[in-house]
């Protein structure tokens, strides 16, 4: 098995490759390939990446960085998307622009969230073509990209017949902390309903696989703390995701017969994000002194001292949940997924076309 990620060159990509590797038993994957536009930052990237492989973990997985489409995705069996089209560049615009307009300035949401969708749509359909013609024809394309609501409403639009499924880690991430609320090790033990578009909505159900009720432990802790509880984590994470985090209080105050996903706090309460957000320090520079520094700083040891001391990286959720996707398409474990998909009557009284997020049962033939 091919495994190629597009966008190859994000700080996200090691944490992938490393889920990838430690299960490469089940996924029975021989290479690991990386492509990027921005051959300097896949470069860099590409030294942590074999590193994880080769010296961290000892695999005889084959590892290709590229930049040429037909290396990329001959015979891939999957393609992780990751793209991020004008980069950190233009993501500071995203959110910047509309701030100084008294406007939510945000990569998904209002203004910017439109700039950046209506720049990544037409490469995604560009990268669907390009897998189409050169890689397995039972390929699948697993797609993070941004804004997640409009690259797929685009891609339904433009290419019907890809075999593409859009995913977002953001309900995951809030399953681990709801999770972590109830004394619940691991999310996947978690058996939910949920329904919204991408970035917009709600749990109505959240059971244990005893089939236990977890909404009432879960209200209460929403109407204390938000997702900020003893347990969440919250020292780990930026300050502007620490704020969102705790938002989400008001947010579940408005209903409290549901449990929301974060991002509504942007349509919800858009003069208090506006009043509490630094035009001037937004979300891209929280990434670029954490993240960036963090995950270029180790490549560039790796390059100049031939060691990763210090780095003790750990497959994040964003990292095993598109890997847990792969191997439910690749071994047919009909497990339940969170993914963005068309409505056909889902969710009854709203547009059967419409790219909506809900549960679904993933196996090899794809997803229902």
């Amino acid at each position: 098995m091919i495994i190629t990620l597009c966008g190859g060159g994000s700080t996200f990509t090691p944490g992938i490759v490393k889920s990838i590797a430690l299960r490469k038993d089940e996924l029975d994957v021989d290479e690991i390939r990386l492509y990027d536009i921005n051959e300097e930052r896949q470069r860099k990237i590409g030294v942590l990446v074999d590193w994880i492989l080769h010296e961290d973990l000892g695999l005889d997985i084959k590892l290709t960085v590229t930049t040429d489409k037909k290396t990329a995705f001959t015979d891939a069996s999957f393609v992780f998307a990751q793209m991020r089209v004008g980069g950190y560049a233009m993501r500071e615009q995203d959110e910047k622009i509309p701030l100084r307009h008294g406007c939510v300035g945000q990569e998904t949401c209002g203004c910017g969230g439109l700039a950046y969708g209506m720049r990544t749509i037409f490469p995604m359909v560009e990268l669907i073509d390009d897998v189409e013609k050169y890689a397995k024809k039972d390929y699948w394309i697993l797609n993070y990209s941004n804004p997640a609501a409009i690259v797929s409403e685009g891609c339904r639009v433009l290419r019907p017949n890809a075999r593409i499924i859009n995913i977002c880690d953001m309900p995951i991430d809030l399953m681990d902390k709801m999770s972590r609320m109830c004394g619940i090790k691991d999310r996947r033990e978690l058996q939910y309903s949920y329904y919204g578009l991408n970035h917009f909505g709600w749990w109505t159900k959240i059971h244990d696989r005893a089939g236990n009720d977890l909404m009432p432990t879960i209200k209460a802790q929403m109407a204390k703390n938000g997702y900020a509880g003893e347990d969440s984590g919250l020292e780990f994470v930026d300050a502007s995701w620490d704020q969102t985090f705790r938002k989400a209080k008001d947010v579940y105050a408005l209903d409290p017969n549901t449990i929301p996903n974060t991002y509504l706090k942007y349509y919800l309460f858009p003069d208090y994000v506006v009043e509490h957000t630094d035009p001037n320090h937004t979300r891209t520079d929280e990434v670029r002194e954490g993240r960036e520094k963090r995950v270029f700083g180790t490549a560039r040891q790796i390059i100049e001292k031939g060691t990763s001391e210090g780095f003790g990286l750990k497959p994040d959720t964003h990292a095993e949940y598109i890997v847990d996707l792969a191997r439910a398409l690749a071994e047919n474990t009909r497990e339940r997924f969170s993914l963005i998909v068309p409505n056909d009557g889902a969710v009854s009284n709203f547009d059967p076309t419409a790219m909506v997020e809900i549960p679904c049962i993933v196996g090899s033939d794809g997803y229902e």
